[in-house]
């Protein structure tokens, strides 16, 4: 039995560009967490229903900050600055660290 040739986009180009090179996986990887905490900053603002002047008003930065802490591509985010958004919007947080998962170790 022949292994049927995957149509997963996402799958044929990780297998192209990232698969076997160890910088462009970590380089992957820490754009993903970019975006998560991105999406993750947006959420919460838009979920608590305010604008990005009002939560920098909160947090006591500016409104281009926010803006930016918004942007997928901003690779700057702090700890201190996630705990002080958290903390504006009434929410606790928290980091988690696991174990990679095996199967990533040819990715």
């Amino acid at each position: 039995m022949t292994k049927k040739p995957t149509t997963n986009a996402v799958a044929i180009l990780r297998n192209r560009y990232v698969k076997g090179d160890p910088e462009r996986k970590a380089l992957v990887e820490a754009e993903r967490i970019n975006a998560e905490v991105a999406r993750l900053i947006h959420t919460m603002r838009t979920e608590a229903g305010l604008t990005q002047g009002r939560l920098a008003e909160l947090v006591g930065t500016t409104q281009s900050v926010i803006s930016r802490l918004e942007d997928s591509d901003y690779d700057g985010h702090s700890l201190s600055m996630l705990s002080r958004i958290a903390e504006a919007l009434q929410k606790k947080l928290t980091l988690t660290v696991t174990a990679k998962d095996h199967r990533d170790a040819d990715s």
